[in-house]
């Protein structure tokens, strides 16, 4: 075999490009990885690991507060530049020799440089001396390249210097004041991490806190940040940004207020790193999201796989699900269907098919960590109304569960499960209050399996623990 042909090339090296390539070569095919930066992906130097590295100790310090006993034992602050070199440690120092290393021993080729699609199963990689090394397919070219951060059309925003969400990731010290433009995740979390860690947080949030979640979910993290100190605006929007001579940056908003701050994140949404992949060799237009079928090959307008489809994308890319653990999900079943169809096996491409990414529709699990923590999955309230459902929403204060009583002093919280009154199955459910986390996946499997409520009366918590919120919740909406 050619040094420059491999079974499957795979442009981007993040965890969703790595995923791909480990599952090909699990298959029995070859594989090489094309990376521009760093391999690990964002999510392993400037999103995921690094950012909650940043949230951890700030949990684990209220955790203690709220019991007594180990409220006497701690008597400091936290200490910022340890919870700073912890998340180095993390970052892995934003060095990805640990990584290269499992590729070596996965049997995964590696190319350094900027992966460009050059025609059909062709790919071009152009190194940081310019050097252009080619390489062919015999199967397929899977986009794996992920997203950036976007920056609003705001003037002088870009000469101002401000933070995006990995200048925030990788900060190397805490801004006395820290403004951040957005109330997404990113924004959400990066407010609370650094109100933790000692900055005078100013939250602009135009569309509100979380504003993609059930309401209590923003209410109850707005609050929060709140009596933390942050100072949170909603409906307020940027109207220019630029920084003076002495390193302030100034946020003059729409209404005419002015913000001060040291530094300013933004972090109001992404936007797709395919502008220099090679798109418009092959019809697309570049710096576009990608669209795919359910077995994550790249369709035209008409919705037919392209070229016959030896092009997938993968990831963020793809638009359908913009988190870690989906694009990984969707790795698998793309690396998987790849082989297939390399070995002329039959593809099960059906619903829930071992070849499809069904679960990117409405099976959605995602965890936000702020205070309150957040875990959700499925869909909320007023999703499953716009998607014609006849459900009922059902709400239980997750602070009168004698488990949370026990993890806690104070303990305040909420639950929400949604039920498709059709079927009689969960479609929805929302916790927010410390430590929800751990308790998502069970929601997870009962809303992906489908499981009847009349099942779920006989799977029975462990009491006392803070999961006996699903028999409460299953007493509140009755039998």
């Amino acid at each position: 075999m050619a040094a420059d042909t491999y079974d499957v090339i795979v442009i981007g090296a993040g965890p969703v490009g790595e995923n791909v390539a480990d599952r090909v070569v699990q298959g029995g095919l070859s594989a090489a990885l094309v990376e521009r930066e760093l391999v690990g992906g964002e999510c392993s130097y400037w999103a995921c690991m690094p950012t909650k590295a940043l949230l951890r100790s700030t949990a684990a310090l209220r955790a203690a507060q709220r019991l007594p006993g180990a409220r006497e034992a701690v008597t400091g602050a936290l200490d910022a530049g340890a919870v700073l070199a912890r998340r180095d440690a993390f970052a892995s120092h934003w060095k990805d020799d640990g990584q290269v290393s499992w590729l070596e021993s996965a049997g995964i080729a590696l190319f350094r440089g900027q992966g460009r699609i050059a025609g059909e199963r062709a790919v071009e990689v152009v190194g940081e001396d310019g050097a252009v090394t080619s390489l062919t397919a015999r199967h397929a070219v899977v986009v794996a390249t992920g997203s950036s951060a976007l920056l609003p059309d705001v003037p002088c925003l870009a000469e101002a210097g401000v933070w995006t969400s990995r200048e925030a990731a990788a900060a190397k010290a805490i801004p006395g004041r820290l403004a951040v433009i957005g109330g997404g995740v990113v924004a959400s979390e990066m407010a609370t991490a650094f109100a933790a860690l000692g900055s005078r947080v100013t939250m602009l949030a135009r569309d509100g806190v979380l504003p993609s979640s059930e309401p209590f979910v923003g209410e109850r993290v707005t609050a929060s940040l709140r009596e933390a100190g942050a100072t949170v605006l909603l409906g307020a929007e940027a109207g220019a940004v630029d920084r003076a001579d002495d390193g302030t940056v100034r946020v003059t908003l729409t209404s005419g207020a002015l913000i001060e701050a040291d530094e300013v994140l933004v972090a109001i949404g992404r936007r797709p790193n395919t502008q220099d992949i090679g798109l418009d060799r092959v019809g697309l237009e570049p710096g576009g999201w990608l669209a795919v079928d359910d077995s994550l090959r790249v369709v035209g307008g008409d919705g037919q796989a392209l070229g016959g489809g030896w092009l997938y994308a993968v990831g963020d890319v793809n638009r359908r699900v913009l988190l870690t653990h989906q694009g990984k999900y969707q790795a698998r079943a793309a690396g998987d269907v790849i082989v297939a169809r390399a070995k002329g096996k039959s593809v099960e491409d059906g619903r829930w098919g071992r070849h499809v990414a069904t679960a990117d529709e409405r099976w959605v699990p995602q965890v936000v960590f702020t205070e309150p923590e957040v875990a959700s999955v499925g869909l909320t309230a007023a999703a499953a109304q716009a998607a014609g459902l006849r459900t009922r929403a059902v709400d239980y204060d997750l602070g009168a569960v004698a488990g949370s009583a026990l993890h806690a002093d104070g303990y305040r919280g909420y639950a929400r499960m949604v039920v498709d009154e059709d079927r009689k199955v969960i479609v929805g459910f929302t916790l927010a209050g410390p430590d929800v986390a751990e308790l998502l996946h069970a929601a997870t499997i009962a809303i992906t399996g489908e499981v009847p409520l009349d099942r779920l009366w006989h799977a029975v918590p462990a009491y006392p623990t803070i999961s006996e919120v699903w028999l409460r919740l299953l007493e509140t909406y009755g039998r």
